[in-house]
């Protein structure tokens, strides 16, 4: 790994350029930027990984109105939690969310505790970034972050090769981290490198005569800004394809059925899911005899980080009722009066489209 380092660049003049640029230009009256506790920054931080901060603004205003207390959020149901979550993605994100909520109010007392950045942690869905980011913000202490922006910023500035993922790529760019945290202003120096990375330094496009490192910046010296920090190594996304049961009840219910804890969609609810025609047919005939089969909605493509899903929706609707359906752990939905339960972002959609559809009860269904 190479590296070539900015000119005349010590650790004080990068914050002096930092500080200057965040006084002017950085965001803040973001909602998480009042009333700066643990509790709400820990919030934000989750919800803003992997997810740009105007798509995050109304779920955290939502998040925080309904648990404005982290016991509020430990007492609630998974099911509520997953629900305010839906459409954000990354659910585990949710699920790390309210077991860390749990583990703060029993094993802590409902107090986070800020002043172990190891404790902090050891969390669910808390590492060493997102640690640092809570303590720094939310208390002043001097702790060390390197998020996504963070990594952007000082791969280019310092033309740092590899990609990021590899372990001497990432302990460089700690080690850069580490030399230009300040002592003061912690709070602001963090939100100035996440806002730096957000909005000038970006991925795609960045704004580079803008930039309080323009002339000083090495990737941006060698006309290489996007090639700064280098991508993850491609892999073809592997392909995968699943049915989608939307079996309806004649009365504008459709059967949902909730996930495994652990996984995809992971305790979300869904409709019922088969690998093949034969799969869904022989659980027809076995819960649902004599449904009657509509013709199969056009096929769709959800892609996660990790393969692409082609679904398959299939509508069918019983001729009478039954009570084989209804199993623990499956409902009757429906969706013109929705219940706060999670919900896939693809089972969200078909959702929504059903809605509009008319209701034509069989005649012989009670």
């Amino acid at each position: 790994m190479t590296q070539a380092h900015p000119i005349d660049l010590n650790p004080d003049a990068f914050q002096t350029r930092l500080f200057e640029w965040f006084d002017r230009y950085g965001r803040k009256t973001l909602p998480w930027q009042h009333d700066k506790t643990p509790y709400r920054v820990w919030v934000s931080e989750i919800m803003l990984q992997q997810t740009q901060v105007a798509t995050v603004i109304p779920y955290y205003e939502r998040f925080m109105a309904r648990f404005p207390r982290v016991e509020d959020l430990a007492a609630a149901e998974q099911d509520e939690v997953l629900h305010l979550w839906t459409g954000l993605g990354y659910y585990a994100r949710a699920r790390n969310l309210h077991r860390a909520a749990q583990v703060v109010v029993a094993e802590h007392g409902g107090q986070f505790p800020v002043h172990s950045l190891e404790a902090m942690a050891a969390l669910p869905g808390i590492g060493r970034s997102t640690a640092g980011a809570i303590v720094s913000i939310s208390t002043g202490q001097r702790a060390v972050i390197l998020d996504g922006n963070v990594k952007r910023v000082l791969a280019r500035l310092h033309a740092v090769e590899g990609w990021p993922g590899r372990t001497p790529v990432e302990r460089e760019l700690w080690r850069l981290a580490e030399r230009y945290t300040p002592d003061r202003r912690l709070p602001d120096y963090s939100q100035a490198m996440m806002d730096l990375g957000a909005t000038l330094c970006t991925r795609g496009k960045p704004s580079c005569l803008l930039c309080p490192f323009e002339d000083v910046c090495v990737a941006h010296a060698r006309g290489e800004e996007r090639r700064f920090p280098e991508s993850k190594p491609k892999k073809a996304l592997p392909e995968r394809s699943t049915i989608m049961l939307l079996l309806s009840d004649g009365h504008g219910q459709v059967l949902l059925e909730q996930r495994p804890p652990s996984g995809i969609w992971g305790g979300l609810w869904c409709f019922p899911q088969f690998d093949n025609d034969e799969a869904l047919q022989a659980w027809l005939d076995c819960h649902a005899p004599g449904a009657t089969r509509e013709p199969a909605w056009q096929a769709f493509t959800h892609t996660f980080s990790h393969f692409r899903l082609t679904i398959l929706p299939q509508p069918v609707t019983l001729v009478r009722s039954t009570g084989a359906v209804s199993d623990s752990g499956r409902l009757w939905y429906n969706p013109r009066t929705p219940v706060s339960i999670g919900l896939a972002a693809p089972v969200k959609s078909l959702l929504d489209t059903l809605q509009q559809l008319p209701i034509h009860a069989k005649e012989d269904m009670p």
